[in-house]
């Protein structure tokens, strides 16, 4: 290898190829650079150089945009016999390591490693400066192939070749930027039933059925923008069958620039048509290059970001590895007692969604997913591994994967041949499954890392929207919103009015409105599950077998009678079913140790729940019933207590001849109908009528105690024939009585005596109450009483009874000082401003006196009321009236 820094470029070699990037000094730029890297020399077609550029280039960008804080820029070069790589920083402090007696560095050291690699992975490299710059560089010498060769395998016997079909059939479709099918060429119709006519513009998620964990992994979106990509997935034909199918994706762009991308499909037995090479085996002369990761020699290298990449490729890397056709891998629950399918090939998609299966399924070692085991012939043991009954295997060999001693997983790979494993194809992936595990684990632990911070975030915002009301149906609502779609694809929430009573199907949400009805309909036609408060999710398959039993009969009615009326609604019967074929479980909804309801969650299309996700889930139903019962009791008391404050109120007010009343009453403070003012007017005898108003110290529950003993204590006292003052006195004595508990109290009470010229003649006693104002027709407004003491304060009053006559037309206003006081700042409205609004009110009528009144309060202030107001309007009718 060539000392560094000797060459700084390799002038006379032809540049074949060239292309660059920049990247941002941010971390996400470092798995950015590796994929323009990786995609650049695939597309150039060197994928054995591909693992080796990418190490190189991930630990130079990663000095660049981490360690040193500057941008970054890749250029890559192809010339006739090699690759270079340059990495140009802005930092450019001459060092050049390896001179002077310095280090390359440590392989522990978190940085200075990038040049240590360089040393053992390049062919040559070195480090160029500029007064701004500072460039690394490395060169890979192209391997020799034969000429007109691009890659190249060893010659193989007959029988060692990839088994294909006797005639092979490759589909081709081009895929535009939005996702839409653009070109469908004719082997694409012959593999999957659709002419050209019917796919074209419609989108390709539409036919594919891709293996993606929602929040998790690649997307088919995300796919079909990469430069290349590679990989398994499922595409469904006219028939209704999913196939599986193994692509190979190259983006493109035409002469004017716009991009798509190019769709190369084949049946997934027939990957080998399509698949890229595996790294072929070093040259001779390599003896001093670094060893291999035997990790990376079974995932490749780069390895996959996310778990379910990891777990994607590792069960392609094993079916390929002994030569099966399907492979599946699963991980342990935290107990060990089951193992959930998380990654598949080659089995239907139905098994990919987080089957469980128990960890022990038989006495034998062979039941027991902790020791190797190989099963020649499936036949002859039904069950002994349930994922794959009904999919035609025979023969299947798994593995346990162990860190530590612990299980943490099971690795398998099935043929549809019997007598395929032997203890030999065991041994080979017991060692590869030793070589993977800890990866996978160290990836399923990180992946639970966020999932159980992203549900913390989610129930923290889930206690935050559940403590912000206390209405019930719009608990109800939240609970299943903040459930659909996020925990499932459909929910419904039972309650529980009281032990005696049956669940009632409270509310249903399914993520596609259109299905919400169907739903709802099938829910309502089965048997609430059962109440039962054990913690945790269960099972319930009665919605799916009854949503099965309606499509047969659907289906066979629409056979039998295709012009049917009822025909026409199989489509929703089907869709239906379709929603809840998938796992449903029920959650009990547990307050104060009482079951008050069920929150139920489906999955459709045979889909099942992860076991976070059901964690999660009773998380929320133990917030959830909290709140449920909260708003349940808060509804009770709300109830009662409004039924009690009705009956403070008086039952209506009476036909007073030749008199229009009206009054408007506001109480202060939420859920309050009466407060601390009142008032009531009641016939007394023979065409006398007795009027009061008042207000008691304070506002809610314990000033309408007072209300509800004044009111009626001026009713009993006034119809036994005491006068105004008589009435006040005795009511003074009786507030006086309550001691601790009384509140003392102003008051307008009067008598009316209509007369029969249209006049009316009042008595009135004003115990510190605002004084009474009367509207004649004129617009003259004045006082109509005298200001006496108030009650509840003093034992001896002496008060006395004032008597005035009403003219027809004139307007007697009693209010509360919740009216006269009502302030903005410094400004009060005051004795003064009532009048001056009640000046504006001649010619109306008693309802339009009051509404005027309480508008003008209203609009004084921009801060709603914080004291009861009462209006009483009495207006005496003029002879154009009558």
């Amino acid at each position: 290898m060539a000392e560094p820094g000797v060459e700084t470029r390799t002038r006379s070699a032809v540049i074949t190829a060239r292309a660059t990037a920049s990247f941002e000094p941010v971390g996400r730029s470092v798995a950015a650079a590796r994929a323009f890297v990786r995609d650049t020399l695939q597309g150039w077609g060197h994928p054995e150089l591909v693992d080796d550029a990418v190490v190189l280039t991930s630990e130079l960008v990663t000095n660049a945009v981490i360690h040193a804080g500057t941008s970054a820029e890749v250029l890559c070069l192809r010339s006739d016999d090699s690759i270079r790589v340059e990495v140009a920083d802005r930092y450019p402090e001459r060092e050049i390591p390896g001179q002077s007696g310095r280090s390359l560095g440590s392989p522990d050291r978190e940085n200075g490693r990038g040049l240590l690699l360089c040393a053992a992975l390049a062919h040559r490299w070195g480090v160029d400066y500029t007064p701004t710059r500072k460039h690394v560089w490395f060169h890979l010498d192209l391997p020799q192939r034969p000429v007109g060769t691009r890659s190249a395998g060893p010659v193989l016997p007959d029988a060692l070749l990839p088994v294909t079909d006797s005639r092979v059939r490759v589909a081709v479709a081009q895929i535009d930027r939005g996702g839409a099918i653009t070109a469908w060429n004719e082997h694409a119709g012959e593999l999957f039933g659709y002419d050209s006519e019917h796919v074209v513009g419609k989108p390709l998620g539409d036919l594919a059925a891709w293996p993606h964990t929602p929040g998790i992994g690649t997307g088919l979106a995300e796919a079909l923008r990469l430069s290349r990509w590679e990989g398994s997935y499922g595409i469904r034909c006219a028939d209704g069958r999913v196939i599986p199918v193994y692509a190979s994706h190259l983006r493109v762009r035409d002469a004017q620039g716009e991009p798509s991308t190019v769709c190369l499909l084949v049946r997934e037995h027939e990957r080998a048509v399509l698949q890229t090479p595996q790294r072929a085996a070093a040259e001779p002369g390599a003896e001093n290059r670094t060893a291999a990761d035997p990790f990376e020699v079974f995932i490749g290298s780069p390895a996959p970001d996310d778990l379910d990449g990891l777990l994607q490729r590792t069960v392609e890397r094993a079916r390929d590895m002994l030569d099966g056709d399907s492979a599946f891998l699963l991980l342990a629950t935290d107990d060990e007692t089951e193992l959930e399918v998380r990654a598949t090939t080659g089995l239907p998609a139905a098994r990919q969604r987080f089957a469980r299966v128990p960890v022990e399924t038989g006495a034998s070692r062979y039941g027991s997913a902790r020791m190797p085991a190989v099963h020649e012939d499936l036949a002859a043991v039904p069950g002994a591994v349930p994922l794959l009954e009904g999919t035609g295997m025979r023969s299947v060999v798994t593995v346990p994967l162990k860190v530590e001693g612990r299980l943490t997983g099971s690795l398998g790979v099935a043929a549809e041949l019997a007598n395929r494993y032997s203890n030999e194809e065991a041994l080979r992936l017991q060692f590869a499954a030793d070589r993977i595990a800890l990866a996978v684990e160290s990836a399923r632990l990180g992946e639970l890392e966020r999932l159980r911070r992203g549900s913390l975030s989610f129930l923290v915002e889930a206690s935050d929207l559940l403590a912000g009301t206390l209405d019930r149906d719009q608990t109800l609502a939240l609970m299943a919103q903040m459930t659909v779609p996020t925990l499932a694809t459909w929910c419904a929430v039972y309650t529980i009015a009281d032990q005696s009573s049956d669940p009632y199907l409270s509310y249903v949400l399914h993520e596609d409105e259109d299905r919400i009805d169907g739903l709802k309909d099938l829910l309502s036609s089965i048997a609430p599950p059962d109440p039962v408060p054990t913690p945790g999710a269960r099972v319930w398959t009665a919605p799916g077998d009854a949503a099965h039993r309606a499509a047969l009969t659907a289906s066979v009615h629409a056979l039998d009678h295709p012009t049917s009326p009822l025909s026409s609604g199989i489509d929703t019967t089907l869709a239906t079913a379709s929603a809840v074929a998938g796992e449903t479980v029920v959650l009990p909804l547990v307050a104060r140790n009482r079951v008050i309801g069920m929150l139920t969650l489906g999955r459709p299309s045979e889909d099942h729940f992860r076991q976070e996700i059901l964690e999660l889930a009773e998380d929320l139903s133990r917030r959830a019933a909290l709140a449920l019962d909260n708003a349940r009791l808060y509804s009770e008391r709300v109830a009662i207590s409004q039924s009690l404050q009705r009956s403070l109120l008086p039952p209506g007010l009476p036909d007073i001849p030749g008199v229009e009343v009206d009054v408007i009453y506001r109480a202060a403070g939420e859920g309050n109908e009466v407060g601390g003012d009142f008032y009531d007017i009641f016939p007394i005898r023979d065409d006398v009528y007795g009027f009061a108003i008042g207000d008691v110290c304070g506002t809610g529950p314990e000033a309408a105690a007072v209300t509800g003993l004044a009111r009626h204590a001026l009713r009993l006292l006034a119809r036994e024939g005491f006068g105004g003052p008589a009435v006040l006195e005795r009511l003074n004595a009786a507030i006086l009585d309550e001691g601790a508990r009384s509140r003392f109290l102003t008051l307008l009470y009067g008598e009316m005596r209509p007369q029969s010229d249209g006049s009316a003649i009042l008595k009135v006693v004003c115990a510190g109450h605002p004084l009474p104002l009367r509207l004649r027709p004129d617009g003259t407004v004045s006082s109509a009483a005298e200001p006496q003491p108030l009650l509840g304060v003093m034992e001896d009053l002496e008060l006395y009874e004032e008597t005035i006559t009403l003219d027809p037309g004139d307007v007697l206003l009693c209010v509360t000082d919740g009216v006269t006081e009502r302030r903005e700042g410094t400004r009060m409205l005051g004795d003064d401003g009532l009048a001056d609004v009640l000046k504006t009110c001649t010619g109306l009528t008693a309802g339009a006196v009051a509404s005027r009144v309480l508008r003008a309060v209203e609009r004084f202030a921009q801060a709603p009321a914080s004291d009861d107001m009462a209006i009483l309007a009495m207006r005496l009718h003029e002879p154009h009236d009558r």
